[in-house]
């Protein structure tokens, strides 16, 4: 499992509220920033497993949000 060396950045402010939206996105981000399938996809279900909050707690731990 190869995690991105950085946090990449996802910007969160304006976008769709939808949970699915911004796991999307910040898959993408961390796709982008050299994580790879099963790093992502860890991520997926960390983030899918539990509410809204988690949703965005998930994406703040693996990603830098704004």
């Amino acid at each position: 499992m190869k995690a991105p060396e950085k946090k990449p950045f996802v910007k969160l402010t304006g976008a769709d509220g939808n949970a699915f939206f911004i796991i999307g996105t910040a898959a993408r981000a961390l796709q982008r920033a050299g994580a790879d399938k099963e790093y992502i996809d860890q991520f997926r279900l960390e983030a899918e497993s539990g509410d809204y909050d988690n949703v965005l707690q998930t994406v703040m731990k693996h990603c830098d949000v704004g």
